[in-house]
């Protein structure tokens, strides 16, 4: 019982982290931005504070706001919900339908507030904070393994560690497990399979390291630590939030982590690559691959790409990444200094914002159809031959495209009127809405020309090819009608042009800045090259900006147009359609029946889900209280002071400094990232860190266990070059590992902190499903490779976006790692056993015992099917009852039956079976024996 009051503890504990996390970057920024004005220590309307704990709890006139757990109970939650129309919070508007969310979980999930400041105080703290002097900032230090007594028992360095504490706490370890729980053990461990029932059990010492160095080379041993990983970076193929967005190419990251780990690279090399892989050199296209492919890892995060206020979303998205790289490779919970110093850690609002300007300095979006953000899609190089081909079609596909835009911009322009005949188009001769450079306001001097028609109004503008940077010229239109305008400008191509020019566009989603391609072969006159679809406002305040700043070669200027997207324009008022426009719909219609079969006979470049760095990187400004909207000063790039050792790497101006981070994080004077690695692998291997809270190596997390042994295999795993497989054989082939998990409760130690015996893990998700699938003969061990089916790539000029979440069929029978990773719908089995939210990175999982489970593997339709299916392996096994049980054993417990077993199994099967049965019904009722095996402790534990 005390034992599992202490499991129940550290589980309230990590979910009270996870809580504490929601409301610091969620919660916190919330209450001030909207509440604390007037419910603050300035006002008190009401009489209620939301400024610290005590304040709600107190609360105001009408008594507390709100009730931990009782959402209906709440008076806030009634407030800001607009449930009651004599009580809404705040008055002048409504929260955002995310933020409403928000606050509804921070209150089911029982309120967590950190804040200990009590009102009637004057803001009197009662937390610690810790300085630098906190022992995970303190570079790891070298400790010979101790002495010990029983001199006979440790195998390697860890055990003296082990042992030692043991000894001067007066406890023993426990006897080895026996060889087929250590068979059984080893295997789920290193490869998330269950034994191989064609090798011997017997384990002696030189045959165990054998079957050690096996599992680490097997592609089994890859993708089970890769499912360790891709929980930490928070790996998922869908956004989650609002309209969830499919990652179509997601896969390709949870590849790079299965290649990374079967061929050894470096773990410092892929937080390396994780990180900044993009800037990287490459020695060939397969090294380019992998090092784009694995800055996914910034890309990966739940997003709501439909937010409509960008700022907040950029900021968002930097927050998330260093909350995600934070808790991952430093054990820091960097976010909670967005707002304020950290309460608890020596981590500063100015390191938050150096750290914030180097991820605010590389690109994550680009605009979207409907204005809605998109990741970026980087195409990715071919080997060789393929590369070339490739180049060659996609030569001939985009020289296709021009000329269908050529056609279209010609059909659109000139209309039925044949515009291009004439020297001057007027204004009113073209759709939608066309602000001419005569009305446009213009910096510096600009020549206005007529040399080349055709051109509308009176002439162009020309920059004369002088006075680069001086010049540029503004378009204001007059827009009636708020909704989304295609822009368009109008310029004049020819060979001297310049190669690009720079416009700005401001809509009312915020600004972006394009490039526009001037120069031609030959000179063309007129032309329109369109900037994108945006959203602007009647009145508003969206303009469209062109400079010469940068350019080489005439810029040319004619007019600016803005076409409304969201309905049909009128055609020209003409009757009869000119010879001119027959033959070029004529033509198009044959360059659009060649692009599609063209596009047909050859597959598509490759992409990647990838950042990059911004054009102009720039430091971050503090944002007051964490908001976008109240900038204080500017901090340089950099990174935590108080993890600071030896001599920092330095930004280069026109860097990022994503680079220079990745050189941190794994440079060998950081106290951190070596010692959260091996305790990660710790945990995954011993059920339990060295440090409890993995990714919490702060104050409020719990301490080491054993200090010394930690440093100790920080410093080796760095000397022995970050090598995660070399990690992994010593740890197994420790006394340690192989002690048995079946020992009485030791009263000095009742959780097992000191490992007197081996820890008893339950199987995770993944491991359940395999493992029924490897008992049914159904698994398919397909390596690497999509994983989701009718996932098809967004075209930018789609108006719909597909969510293939709900409804999504969970057919494949592949090893789980590959199983569809949404975010918002998970396989049934992992939703009912305890897969951790991926919206975040996955520190340890719940291990909860509920009833849903056992009526799962009863119920379950895909349980009842595969245990079906091996129901058939064991009935072709052999005609014999005796053995066909021995199978069944053998096959899901990977152990024979015991006497009374076989028993009990031939006495139920004998007696369920009438003297009229068919095979159906045969199979049926081993089926269910199988179930019944499935459903026990010793299948879904490791002893």
């Amino acid at each position: 019982m005390i034992r599992r009051a202490l499991v129940f503890a550290s589980l309230t504990a990590a979910a009270g982290a996870a809580d504490m996390t929601h409301f610091e970057q969620r919660i916190r920024p919330l209450l001030i931005a909207n509440c604390i004005e007037c419910h603050g220590p300035d006002k008190q309307k009401g009489g209620l504070r939301l400024d610290s704990r005590d304040g709600w709890q107190t609360g105001g006139d009408s008594g507390p706001a709100l009730v931990p757990g009782k959402i209906a109970e709440s008076k806030l939650w009634q407030a800001v919900s607009y449930a009651d129309r004599d009580l809404k919070m705040p008055p002048k508007r409504k929260l955002k339908e995310s933020e409403v969310a928000d606050l509804k979980l921070w209150i089911e999930s029982g309120a967590a507030d950190p804040r200990d400041e009590v009102a009637s105080t004057g803001g009197k703290t009662k937390s610690v904070r810790a300085d630098a002097s906190f022992w995970s900032f303190q570079p790891p230090q070298a400790t010979p393994p101790p002495a010990v007594k029983n001199t006979a028992w440790p195998a390697n360095d860890i055990d003296r560690f082990i042992l030692a504490k043991l000894e001067a706490n007066h406890l023993k370890p426990v006897p080895d497990a026996s060889a087929s729980i250590l068979q059984r053990r080893l295997a789920f461990d290193l490869t998330g399979l269950p034994p191989d029932l064609t090798r011997p059990v017997p384990l002696t010492p030189e045959a165990y390291e054998k079957r050690v160095d096996e599992l680490l080379a097997s592609s089994a041993f890859a993708e089970r630590f890769a499912s360790h990983w891709l929980d930490i970076t928070r790996f998922a193929e869908s956004s989650g939030g609002g309209r969830s967005l499919p990652f179509k190419d997601a896969w390709r990251f949870r590849d790079y982590v299965i290649e990374s780990i079967r061929d050894n690279v470096p773990v410092d090399r892929m937080i390396t690559e994780h990180l900044a892989g993009d800037l990287l050199p490459a020695k060939d296209a397969a090294a380019r691959r992998r090092q784009v492919t694995a800055t996914g890892f910034l890309a990966l995060g739940p997003t709501n790409y439909e937010e409509q206020d960008k700022g907040m979303l950029r900021m968002d998205i930097v927050d998330e990444q260093l909350d995600t790289l934070g808790r991952a490779f430093l054990g820091l919970t960097i976010g909670c200094a967005r707002c304020h110093d950290h309460k608890f850690d020596p981590i500063s609002a100015r390191d938050y914002y150096a750290l914030a300007g180097i991820l605010r300095s590389t690109k994550t979006l680009r605009n979207y159809t409907d204005n809605v953000a998109h990741w970026l899609d980087t195409p990715l190089p071919l080997d060789g031959s393929a590369e070339v081909a490739l180049q060659k079609h996609e030569e001939q596909v985009n020289a296709l495209k021009d000329q269908i835009a050529t056609l279209k911009d010609s059909l659109r322009d000139a209309g039925s009127a044949d515009l291009r005949t004439r020297k001057t188009i007027a204004l009113s001769d073209l759709p939608g809405i066309v602000v001419d450079d005569t009305a446009a306001q213009k910096v510096g001097i600009w020549k206005q020309s007529t040399s080349y028609a055709p051109y509308i109004g009176s002439g162009y503008l020309s920059d004369k090819n002088e006075g680069k940077g001086e010049k540029t010229v503004t378009f204001t239109p007059k827009i009636p009608k708020t909704g989304r305008y295609e822009v368009r400008v109008a310029f004049n191509a020819g060979p001297d042009r310049a190669e690009s020019a720079t416009v700005t566009i401001l809509h009312a989603d915020g600004e972006e800045l394009k490039g526009v391609k001037m120069t031609t072969g030959a000179l063309k006159g007129l032309q329109f090259a369109s900037l994108g679809t945006y959203r602007f406002e009647a009145n508003g305040q969206g303009f469209v900006l062109i400079s010469n700043a940068g350019s080489q070669g005439y810029v040319t200027v004619d007019a600016v147009q803005f076409l409304p997207a969201d309905e049909t324009l009128a055609e020209p008022a003409v009757k009869k359609e000119s010879p001119t426009a027959n033959k070029l719909k004529q033509r198009l219609a044959e360059l659009e029946k060649e692009l599609k079969a063209l596009q047909k006979d050859h597959p598509d470049r490759p992409e990647a889900m990838s950042v990059a760095d911004d054009s102009v990187p720039e430091d971050a400004q503090i944002h007051i209280r964490g908001s976008v909207r109240n900038l204080g000063a500017s901090v340089p790039r950099g990174f935590i002071q108080a993890a600071l050792h030896g001599k920092a790497p330095g930004i280069p101006a026109e860097a990022s400094g994503r680079l220079q981070l990745a050189q941190w994080i794994t440079s060998r004077e950081n106290p951190l990232t070596a010692r959260i690695m091996v305790n990660r692998v710790w945990h995954w291997l011993f059920g339990a860190g060295i440090v409890r809270t993995t990714d919490n190596f702060g104050s409020t997390g719990e301490p080491p266990s054993h200090p010394e042994l930690l440093d100790h295999l920080a410093i080796k795993f760095i000397e022995d070059g970050w090598s995660l497989k070399h990690l992994v054989k010593q740890m197994v082939m420790s006394r340690t590992y192989r002690m048995s998990s079946s020992a009485p409760m030791v009263r000095e130690d009742p959780d097992n902190r000191l490992l007197s015996h081996m820890n008893r893990k339950r199987l995770d998700a993944e491991c359940l499903r395999d493992a029924m699938l490897t008992a049914a003969g159904t698994l398919d061990r397909e390596f690497g490779g999509p994983g989701v089916s009718d996932v098809k790539a967004v075209d930018a000029n789609d108006q719909k976006i597909q969510n293939i979440e709900y409804g999504y069929q969970f057919l494949d029978t592949r090893r789980s790692l590959y199983t569809a990773a949404f975010r918002n719908v998970r396989h049934p089995l992992f939703e009912v056993f305890d897969f951790a939210d991926i919206n975040q990175p996955i520190a340890q999982r719940t291990t909860s015992t509920v009833a849903t489970q056992a009526l799962f593997l009863m119920n379950s339709p895909k349980v009842i099917e595969q245990a079906r299916n091996a129901a058939d392996l064991v009935l072709k096994s052999s005609a014999e009852t005796d053995k066909r049980i021995d199978t069944a054993f053998q096959n899901s417990l990977q152990r024979p039956p015991t006497e009374t077993e076989q028993g009990q199994v031939r006495e139920f099967l004998e007696s369920s079976l009438s003297g009229n049965a068919n095979a159906n019904d045969v199979r049926d009722l081993w089926a269910r024996f199988i179930q019944t095996l499935w459903s026990t402790p010793e299948f879904r534990f490791l002893d």
